[in-house]
């Protein structure tokens, strides 16, 4: 075969791939209209993030989040509530951030993963929440594994940074709307459950 005749067939298969790879592109894109919902038309993959181990990503949107309960800990560090929703399955499920107001960054204290040793290691298992009214005590929950659902892998919060929290419990009954919510090292801080 001479080097035309080469240059000609690897042309031709070169069309013919890019050829398939658009048609297959084309009938795979879905039009943003087209993009299945969830309720409220809030994307699926959206809704399913309180059934997740791993928290949402920092979020980059610039509007405010509202603050429910702030708590105080050591070398500067502020643990910020944003909300505490009870789910339909029976959870209750409390997201907020842990931020570091020092110069200085500031590595996990073991109390905060509790009892665990290496099931979830640079967690906040130890958090807990208490319902006065009923005198009870609710734990993070774990899967069946032994791991927490809560936020895991914080070992080191930068200066000035912070990193988005999040722990599921079980629900306490219907007609409590207040919880106190208690991680080690930070003051106990109530708050009130929404949903």
């Amino acid at each position: 075969m001479s080097i035309r005749q080469t240059a000609k067939v690897r042309r031709g298969a070169a069309a013919a791939v890019a050829a398939v790879l658009a048609l297959t592109l084309a009938g795979c894109g879905m039009g943003d209209d087209e993009k299945p919902k969830g309720k409220g038309n809030t994307p699926v993959a959206q809704t399913q993030g309180a059934e997740s181990q791993k928290p949402a990503p920092t979020s980059t949107s610039t509007a405010p989040v509202e603050v429910i309960a702030t708590s105080n800990g050591p070398e500067g560090i502020v643990l910020l509530i944003n909300s505490a929703v009870r789910d339909p399955g029976g959870f209750l499920t409390v997201n907020g951030q842990i931020k570091n107001n020092s110069s200085r960054p500031f590595g996990q204290t073991p109390p905060w993963r509790g009892a665990e040793k290496n099931a979830s290691p640079g967690s906040i298992a130890g958090a807990t929440v208490v319902d006065r009214a009923g005198k009870k005590r609710y734990y993070v929950l774990r899967d069946t594994e032994g791991r927490c659902l809560c936020s895991t892998d914080i070992f080191s919060i930068g200066a000035g940074k912070s990193v988005s929290i999040t722990a599921q419990f079980p629900a306490p009954p219907a007609n409590t709307t207040e919880v106190d919510f208690g991680l080690p090292t930070f003051a106990t801080v109530t708050i009130k459950i929404s949903g």
